[in-house]
C-alpha cells in the first residue's frame, strides 16, 4: 500500500469560510459584486495599512496585466522583468505587445539585482528605448532588496509593479510586501499562503486607480442606461463566493504565516550542520519572511550529490518537491529578449529544490520528510 501524497503547498482551510459561501448563497449574490467583495477589499486594506486601495480579480496574473495597463505600457514600450520568477510575471507583458528586459538575481535575497537593474536601464535608454516599468518579485516570499532597487527606480523616473503573489505578509521594516510599488500584486491561487481557489488582487494607494482597475476589470462599461463601450475591457472581477473564501482564510492568515515559518524552522533544524547545504534566508532583522516556499541549495562544489537527486528521492516516498523556476531568459518561448546579469539566476535554478512548506502538514509527514532528508545525506 503507498503512502499518502505529501504535497508541496496545498490549500488550507480556516473554518469559516464556508459560512461567508452560505451567505453569499443566501442572498443569491454569486456574481462578482457583492458584500463578500466588499468586505474582502477591507479585510485586505486593513491588514496591508499604508493607506491601501485594494481591487480583488479573478487571478494575480489578471492584477499584473492591469497593473501595466494602469502603468500605460503599449505595444513597443519595454519592460524589465526579474529573470528568476514565474512566468506569469512576464506573460502580461507580451500580451500588451511590449518587450521584457530580463535582469539578473542577486544572492542575499535571489531577487532582482540593483546593480544589474540600473545596467540594463542605462543600457536601453542608451539605444534609445527607456524602460516603462519595472516589475520585481519578492521571490518565495523573501522580500527583495527594497531600498536599493527602489532607489534606482526612483534615479530614473521608472514606475515598479511589485509582484507580491508570493508574498503576503511578508516586510520590510515593518511595512508590508505588496505597499512599496507604484502598483502592488497579490495571489490567493491554491498553492499561495491563502486561497480564494483562484483569484488576485490589485494594489494601490490612489483611490483612482483602484477605481480605473475595476473599471477595466467588469468590461469597461461606461455610464449609460445601455451597453456601451468605449475602450476595451476584461472579465477579471473576483466572484462573490471566492472572495468569502477570501474572508475566511483572512482570518487565519497569521497562524497560517507562523505555520509556514515553523516549517522553515523545521528544514533549519536538519540541514544546518550538512556542508555545502543551505536554506534561503532573511538577510537581517529588516526583513521578514512568510516562507511560502521553503528552498534549499546543495553546492556541487562541496556535496556530491544534487537537488535533483534529491527531489527523486522524495518522489520515491510519494511526497512532492519542486524545482526552482526555470529563469526567464533560458526559457524558449523568451529566448529572444535581452537579458543583463550574470550566471546568479542560473546557478539557483541549477542547485536548488523547494521542499514541501504546506502549512497543514502533520508531525507524521514531517517525520516522513526528515527520514527522506537524512537517508539522502548521510
Amino acid at each position: 500500500m503507498s503512502l499518502p501524497k505529501i504535497w508541496l503547498s496545498s490549500p488550507h482551510m480556516g473554518g469559516n469560510e464556508l459560512k461567508y459561501i452560505h451567505e453569499a448563497f443566501d442572498c443569491n449574490w454569486v456574481a462578482p459584486l457583492g458584500a463578500n467583495v466588499n468586505g474582502f477589499e477591507q479585510d485586505l486594506e486593513a491588514y496591508l495599512g499604508e493607506d491601501s486601495k485594494i481591487a480583488v480579480l479573478n487571478s494575480g496574473t489578471a492584477a499584473l496585466h492591469l497593473g501595466l495597463i494602469l502603468l500605460g505600457v503599449q505595444p513597443g514600450d519595454e519592460v524589465i522583468c526579474q529573470s528568476l520568477t514565474f512566468s506569469a510575471s512576464v506573460n502580461p507583458v507580451i500580451y500588451l505587445g511590449a518587450t521584457p528586459i530580463f535582469v539578473d538575481s542577486e544572492l542575499e535575497t535571489w531577487n532582482i539585482c540593483p546593480i544589474a537593474l540600473e545596467k540594463a536601464i542605462q543600457d536601453r535608454i542608451q539605444k534609445g528605448k527607456k524602460p516603462k516599468a519595472i516589475v520585481t518579485v519578492h521571490l518565495y516570499g523573501m522580500p527583495f532588496l527594497i531600498e536599493q532597487v527602489c532607489a534606482v527606480a526612483a534615479k530614473y523616473d521608472i514606475p515598479i509593479l511589485e509582484d507580491s503573489a508570493e508574498a503576503l505578509g511578508s516586510t520590510y521594516k515593518g511595512q508590508k510586501c505588496g505597499t512599496f510599488g507604484t502598483i502592488g500584486v497579490l495571489s490567493f491561487n491554491g498553492n499561495k499562503i491563502i486561497t480564494t481557489s483562484g483569484g488576485g488582487a490589485l494594489v494601490t494607494n490612489q483611490k483612482e486607480i483602484k477605481d480605473r482597475a475595476i473599471f477595466l476589470a467588469t468590461q469597461a462599461r461606461d455610464k449609460a442606461p445601455h451597453y456601451q463601450h468605449s475602450e476595451i475591457g476584461y472579465n477579471y472581477r473576483m466572484s462573490n463566493v471566492c472572495a468569502g473564501i477570501g474572508r475566511g482564510q483572512m482570518e487565519v492568515l497569521h497562524e497560517r504565516i507562523a505555520q509556514r515559518r515553523k516549517m522553515h524552522e523545521f528544514y533549519h533544524g536538519i540541514v544546518e550542520n550538512i556542508e555545502g547545504v543551505s536554506l534561503l534566508k532573511e538577510p537581517n532583522s529588516d526583513y521578514f519572511s512568510n516562507f511560502w516556499l521553503t528552498t534549499l541549495l546543495i553546492d556541487p562544489q562541496i556535496e556530491s550529490k544534487t537537488s535533483d537527486e534529491l527531489r527523486l528521492k522524495f518522489l520515491e516516498s510519494n511526497i512532492e518537491s519542486r524545482p526552482f523556476w526555470k529563469p526567464m531568459h533560458l526559457q524558449p518561448v523568451f529566448a529572444h529578449c535581452p537579458y543583463y546579469g550574470n550566471e546568479v539566476a542560473e546557478t539557483l535554478f541549477s542547485q536548488g529544490l523547494c521542499l514541501p512548506s504546506g502549512s497543514n502538514l502533520t508531525d507524521a509527514d514531517r517525520d516522513r520528510i526528515r527520514t527522506v532528508l537524512l537517508d539522502f545525506f548521510k
